[in-house]
């Protein structure tokens, strides 16, 4: 499997990159989002992929974000949904609107993508509503997984757990208003504005899961009138 590829942009074409990487080219189909922030021929271009394999054919799928192939994951998991109709979506509504728009249920926001019909729509936000959260959280750009021009993707040790360490009961439900926090802010919210929201809605429902509390915060956070 195919995860990330770095190397020297060759060409872009309308729908996809050709990236050489020692030598070896690798065409990337791409989203016009991401096509449109990647750096022109020459220059050197990381991207995490996704490779579909079918019968008869092999793709590779490239995203500037995590959470950007996240969903192009999860969208394709839903019937009637393929990559064509996945990238025309992250294109349209860039994964942190695509993921505002299926936490609040918002069906025709994701209509708006070219090639998505009002049943399709529907039944994308449908399957996929309770993961939206998890995806918010994810956050986290190729740029950010790098470490200098060598590309080596860091990985932090997770800290060690005192064998005795019982969290009080408040515990998770102060975890639910981070991860929230957390969900909030990778989608571009300022830190006090967030604060805000979460805490009102948290005040509303005390015993709020994180999904609930996101969707509550981002009703409250979203232009009146």
């Amino acid at each position: 499997m195919i995860g990330k590829l770095t190397g020297r942009m060759d060409y872009r074409a309308a729908d996809h990159v050709l990236i050489d990487v020692r030598g070896v080219g690798y065409i990337v189909y791409c989203s016009d989002r991401t096509l449109a922030a990647l750096p022109g021929a020459g220059q050197m271009v990381s991207l995490y992929t996704d490779l579909v394999v079918r019968e008869d054919l092999m793709q590779l799928f490239g995203f500037t974000s995590l959470v950007e192939k996240e969903w192009h994951r999860l969208l394709m998991s839903v019937q009637g949904v393929g990559a064509k109709v996945s990238l025309a979506i992250l294109g349209a509504l860039g994964p942190d609107g695509v993921s505002r728009a299926i936490a609040l249920g918002d069906w025709a926001a994701v209509k708006a993508a070219k090639g998505v019909g009002p049943k399709t729509a529907q039944r994308i936000v449908l399957d996929l509503k309770d993961k939206a959260p998890s995806v918010m959280a994810m956050g986290g750009t190729v740029a950010d997984a790098m470490d200098g021009p060598s590309g080596q993707v860091i990985e932090e040790p997770e800290p060690p757990v005192p064998a005795a360490a019982t969290p009080p009961p408040a515990a998770p439900r102060a975890s639910a208003q981070a991860d929230a926090l957390s969900a909030l802010g990778n989608l571009g919210y300022g830190p006090s504005e967030a604060a805000a929201a979460v805490a009102e809605a948290a005040g509303e429902n005390p015993e709020a899961e994180t999904s609930d509390l996101i969707r509550a915060a981002l009703k409250k956070l979203a232009p009146k009138g």
